[in-house]
């Protein structure tokens, strides 16, 4: 594969206007699984994913739950084309999908990793909620300081989202939920750092692999181009002014100096 498809930040095809990269993709996918849950719900209780199913024989089930969606699925689609689609502009295409890849794996590993501790049950997984969540902490993991609702910036809505999820496990005495919520997070973090995100962050784990998508270099006008781009700007507007002019009061209005001046601005124009 070449660099420059794999830094290419290009949507992979159209849709009409709409522009499917990776995280339209996956986005997509899942509210087809949604739509397939409206005419089938039981197809919900054989995707999802939890270790004693798998146990059981469901090892296809490691794969399929971010398929296990219901019709809310919408909601974090439009949520991961959001978001997604912003770090994608970062990493290109080709790394999006593997980080959004990546980031399967390893909430599944979390919790498979918790579901074999003794005295702990790992989290029940199941449609692209997950997926999206942890999309939107990298979103604001990155761009810490970018205003979120209400101007407030976005780094406090990302410690209130986790925040509100561990106390709820907590309250609800799910401690291998809430070690499994740690150790998904330590895992898309050290995954992400790898792909290029959050180079800022030293302190995890690893150093970044590959570039970033690189930005499009801006050409510089050489003195004679910028003085020439100068004298079209001015001759514009001295043209808009004269056309203004005849446009308010007529053609009549205009000067012997001034129908002249007009003409020779017709023609620089003309010429470029």
């Amino acid at each position: 594969m070449s660099r420059h498809f794999a830094n290419s930040s290009e949507p992979w095809f159209r849709l009409g206007r709409l522009e499917v990269n990776s995280s339209t993709l996956v986005g997509l996918i899942g509210v087809l699984s949604g739509l397939v849950w409206v005419i089938v719900p039981s197809v919900y209780g054989l995707l999802a994913f939890h270790w004693g199913t798998v146990l059981a024989g469901g090892v296809w089930r490691i794969f399929t739950w971010p398929l296990a969606n219901t019709i809310w699925v919408v909601l974090s689609a439009l949520m991961l084309w959001y978001f997604g689609s912003d770090l994608e502009r970062l990493v290109g295409r080709v790394r999006m999908l593997w980080l959004l890849v990546g980031t399967w794996a390893s909430l599944t590993a979390a919790s498979v990793a918790v579901s074999i501790l003794p005295g702990l049950s790992g989290t029940v997984l199941a449609g692209l909620g997950l997926i999206q969540f942890a999309v939107l902490l990298l979103w604001i993991a990155e761009y810490p300081d970018r205003p979120f609702f209400f101007g407030i910036p976005a780094w406090v809505f990302g410690v209130a989202f986790v925040a509100l999820q561990a106390l709820s496990m907590v309250a609800g005495r799910d401690f291998g939920g809430l070690l499994s919520l740690i150790l998904s997070l330590m895992f898309v973090a050290v995954m992400a750092r790898r792909f290029g995100l959050l180079g800022a962050y030293d302190w995890i784990p690893g150093k970044p692999s590959v570039a970033r998508v690189a930005a499009p270099r801006v050409q510089r006008m050489t003195r004679d181009e910028a003085r020439q781009e100068e004298r079209r700007r001015s001759d514009r507007e001295q043209l808009d002014a004269l056309l203004d002019q005849i446009n308010d009061q007529g053609i009549q209005s205009l000067t012997d100096a001034q129908r002249r001046e007009l003409m020779k601005l017709r023609d620089r124009l003309r010429r470029g």
